[in-house]
């Protein structure tokens, strides 16, 4: 199985911004084949849906995140991002990112939005 990493987390107030980046190591056909998305989960919450793009970059997102978050992808690099503007408090959460259909989960990455 091909470990993903997740990074970019971290602490921002309501309404600020963060980019996640989900990366390997190597390439993998993860990145130029397979529908990528991102996930995360609040504690005490099961792990629910954010965003996912697909080979060709076609994009879909959860209502709760919709023309806040975008998912972008970069085949070359590895590499799967997802921009998050205007934040809320709802959105406190470990953010993962896996293909579609899912692999192994990785740590994930810590974001937490507070004043």
């Amino acid at each position: 199985q091909v470990q993903l990493v997740e990074s970019g987390g971290g602490l921002v107030q309501p309404g600020g911004s963060l980019k996640l980046s989900c990366a390997t190591a190597r390439s993998t056909p993860i990145f130029s084949v397979y529908t990528m998305g991102w996930y995360r989960q609040a504690p005490g919450k099961q792990r629910e849906f954010v965003a996912t793009i697909t080979r060709t970059r076609s994009t879909n997102y959860a209502d709760s995140v919709k023309g806040r978050f975008s998912i972008s992808r970069d085949n070359p690099k590895n590499t799967v991002y997802l921009q998050m503007n205007s934040l809320k408090p709802e959105d406190t959460a470990v953010y993962f990112c896996n293909a579609v259909p899912a692999g192994v989960w990785g740590q994930g990455t810590q974001v937490t939005v507070s004043s």
